[in-house]
């Protein structure tokens, strides 16, 4: 019989127990809270993230903290995860709220499963055991599922939950089935004991089989090549304010979610599990690259720009050296920050009967509105890797990363890829300032806070690209 939680095991978990509060709180605020008033619900789930980052902010420690037996770890890894996802998501709530209230989608239940959303991302990147980082997935997943089918008026939004569920079921069958046979393997589910185990563990072929079985539910989650199948539906079908969040924010976490799994309980397999890695990546960044150039609709297009990104992500993670693992953590923070910039570019253009998904909708702005199309030509700069932004020193880190591990042939791909890839940032750049408009009626959205959160939002790209330094400084000292 287990053991009940002590004061010991609560106060690490505290501001994930804050987090779940405020979700349930949202709920039943939601069903007291006018249709009319619906701002407050807005407002109260932006002071709980405030609440949860000065919650984690306080309680970093330098030393590793575990709780409920090792179930749960509290370490600068995943506090600085935490701080980077609870700033992300609401950087994603602000630019939800004009774009969900033209559409009449503006509900207590959306901030409510963004919220427990991001508790099963905290709960994964503090993940010590396969049970707790199953269960942090799973959290997601299903939040994930319920908000890109949240319109039900919306047949193609329904169409992309469902296939969105069907492929994600099947993925977490898979992961499960790794799992176990990890299991098998070495007779815990702990992940510190599962390190050791494998260590010393001489015949290494049932655990070899767990971790092929393992990498594909994790490059699902990614949305790696061969494995994308639903990142291009899912990102294209769920209204812009879903594709924001989800194309996003869970990156960072599934970032946490294979180093938790992969170096903290798999790291003595990692000569295997790199190279696997290193071919996922290959195919990523080939796969993503080729077919974003034939795209003619943004969201399309930027979808498959994800695919490329997390082939930059993985060419960093298939070093299995600290260096790498701190070059794959920047690039996962570095990309959800550009992808909110992207995704709001075209909330920015968009609005109720016009969702500014062509790339052809943006013809023109340039002569509409200078500023605006400044920005999104910052943000499609970052994405290609133009310095001095900060896509420049994350694509930069990835290829180090590769190279400092002895995958010198991996980095010579990227840095093609990197000049494909180019090729379809720079369209939308051509678009905006060289082409006439199509439509008289070109205009940026006039909410003055959502243009003041684009406009921060890309001018950062090129502040923290000046900061890169700092950012992968933190990164270091994750794994120091």
């Amino acid at each position: 019989m287990m053991p009940l939680p002590t004061a010991a095991d609560l106060v690490p978990v505290l501001p994930e127990l804050v987090l779940c509060g405020a979700a349930f709180g949202l709920l039943l605020a939601d069903l007291f809270v006018d249709a009319r008033r619906r701002g407050l619900i807005h407002a109260l789930a932006l002071l709980s993230l405030l609440v949860t980052v000065l919650l984690i902010g306080r309680g970093m420690a330098s030393d590793p903290i575990s709780a409920f037996g090792g179930m749960f770890i509290r370490d600068t890894l995943a506090d600085v995860l935490k701080i980077a996802m609870c700033g992300v998501t609401a950087v994603v709530l602000l630019y939800a709220r004009p774009y969900l209230e033209e559409r009449g989608l503006m509900a207590g239940e959306f901030y409510a499963i963004v919220l427990f959303a991001l508790l099963g991302m905290l709960v994964m990147v503090s993940s010590g055991h396969l049970v707790m980082l199953y269960l942090g997935l799973e959290m997601l997943a299903l939040s994930s599922y319920g908000l890109v089918a949240m319109d039900r008026d919306n047949k193609v939004a329904s169409e992309a939950g469902m296939k969105y569920f069907v492929l994600g079921a099947l993925a977490s069958g898979l992961l499960l089935y790794g799992m176990s046979m990890v299991y098998g393997a070495t007779g815990s589910l702990d992940l510190a004991a599962i390190h050791q185990a494998a260590a010393s563990n001489s015949d290494r072929t049932l655990l070899l089989f767990g971790v092929v079985f393992v990498l594909v539910g994790v490059a699902f989650k990614f949305g790696a090549a061969p494995f994308h199948m639903w990142v291009p539906d899912v990102y294209q079908g769920a209204p812009t304010a879903i594709t924001l969040f989800i194309g996003s924010v869970p990156k960072i976490a599934a970032f946490g979610f294979a180093y938790r799994l992969l170096e903290s309980g798999l790291g003595p397999t990692s000569e295997q599990w790199a190279q696997m890695v290193a071919w996922l990546a290959v195919l990523s960044l080939v796969i993503g690259n080729l077919l974003a150039l034939a795209q003619t609709n943004l969201k399309r297009m930027l979808a498959y720009s994800t695919i490329a990104h997390v082939g930059f992500l993985f060419m960093a993670l298939s070093n299995p050296e600290a260096k790498g693992f701190a070059a794959a953590m920047f690039y996962a923070i570095s990309y959800a920050i550009m992808a909110t910039a992207s995704f709001g570019a075209i909330i920015l253009l968009s609005r109720k009967g016009f969702e500014a998904e062509r790339i052809a909708d943006y013809k023109g702005l340039w002569q509409k509105s200078p500023f605006h199309a400044f920005l999104v030509m910052v943000v499609m700069a970052s994405l290609a890797g133009v310095p001095p932004s900060l896509g420049f020193f994350a694509k930069l880190a990835a290829i180090g990363a590769a190279v400092d591990g002895g995958r010198e042939w991996l980095a010579v791909l990227g840095v093609v890829m990197a000049v494909v890839g180019a090729f379809y940032y720079l369209r939308v750049i051509k678009v905006m300032y060289f082409d006439e408009p199509d439509r008289d009626d070109v205009v940026v959205h006039p909410d003055g806070m959502l243009r003041f959160v684009f406009a921060a939002n890309a001018i950062a790209l090129l502040v923290l690209g000046l900061g890169a330094n700092l950012i992968m400084a933190w990164a270091q000292a994750s794994f120091a």
